[in-house]
């Protein structure tokens, strides 16, 4: 199959990578002439994937529409900010009926979008699909056993994506819930953020795992009532990328988290990590989500005042514990 990989960040290369080993025909597009200049003459991303080596037979470029003539399956793979310019600019490349797996991870800041959503009012012409997991690219990138979750809204589609992502060592099931799916990918950067600001604090393990265990009732809560599905986020793309995202050393909201809660302001720690850092550009999207939808999110409320409000990390944490009182699962009936 040709597949055509908009995006040559982290992720885009380690999809490259996983892809290759299928004997499918690779071409990758990026924005950054030195970017497609250092990987067509060293077939390895130096800086944001270094030790992943491509095969010689990965196509790079700028142009995009080469990058996408005569593509069967398009990975849109660009950060979160950049998915509504980058439909734009694939729209009149992409032929009708082509499938676009989204793997990307967030919501858009304006419109409050899911970013299928974003895809399809840019290509309506294309079949959207979305990948998502407990997935960092840097073991991707070296064929680590990984697995992750479709979602596409048709079962054909997803088990079409399945077949040609789907190795001994990267494990592929199919969903229909894209709604569940997406805000789980979204939603759980911020709550990692916070994670990353309680390692800054000192706050230690305990508190890390509250921050996991109450972000993923935040998240199902939001997600379910905008229509995904309660198991969703008991799966792979909630509970198993929250966990992964939170706790992992290849974590970019972890890490900047981190530096937040020592005390850097956010695009002080995001300078510092030097990569797109999703949990900050998700952050008010996912509150605006909250209000608009009536749902209780102290976490991503309290991310959000650190982010934007300049409130020391220390009083958040302070206003999580103190919270009014209440029962773990209000359902339930003494």
């Amino acid at each position: 199959m040709k597949i055509c990989v908009l995006g040559a960040g982290s992720w885009g290369i380690a999809l490259t990578k996983l892809l290759t080993c299928n004997n499918h025909e690779l071409s990758v597009w990026s924005i950054d002439p030195e970017e497609v200049s250092m990987l067509k003459t060293s077939c390895e991303h130096k800086t944001k994937l270094p030790g992943v080596i491509l095969p010689g037979t990965v196509e790079f470029t700028t142009d995009i529409g080469l990058a996408l003539k005569g593509a069967e399956l398009v990975v849109l793979a660009v950060p979160s900010p950049f998915i509504r310019s980058t439909a734009a600019a694939a729209f009149p490349h992409i032929e009708d009926g082509t499938p676009i797996v989204n793997v990307a991870k967030g919501i858009e800041d304006n419109s409050l979008m899911r970013l299928s959503e974003v895809i399809e009012q840019e290509i309506p012409q294309a079949r959207v699909a979305v990948l998502s997991g407990p997935s960092h690219a840097e073991e991707v990138g070296k064929l680590m056993p990984t697995t992750v979750v479709v979602g596409a809204k048709t079962k054909a589609l997803a088990e079409m994506i399945q077949d040609t992502f789907m190795t001994d060592f990267f494990r592929v099931y199919v969903s229909p819930d894209m709604i569940g799916i997406e805000l789980g990918g979204a939603v759980k950067n911020v709550i990692a953020l916070a994670a990353g600001i309680a390692d800054g604090l000192g706050c230690g393990d305990n508190a890390k795992a509250a921050l996991i265990t109450r972000g993923i009732v935040e998240m199902s809560a939001l997600g379910t009532k905008m229509g995904g599905h309660s198991r969703t986020f008991a799966g792979l793309s909630g509970i198993g990328d929250l966990i992964v995202t939170c706790a992992s050393v290849h974590s970019r909201n972890r890490r900047a988290g981190i530096l937040i809660g020592q005390g850097m302001k956010y695009q002080e720690a995001m300078d510092e990590v030097k990569m797109i850092v999703e949990g900050v550009y998700s952050a008010k999207a996912a509150l605006a989500l909250a209000k608009k939808y009536e749902v209780d999110m102290p976490i991503v409320e309290g991310v959000n005042k650190v982010l934007f409000e300049d409130y020391p990390a220390k009083d958040a944490m302070h206003d999580l514990l103190t919270r009014d009182r209440k029962a773990e699962v209000i359902s339930l009936n003494w």
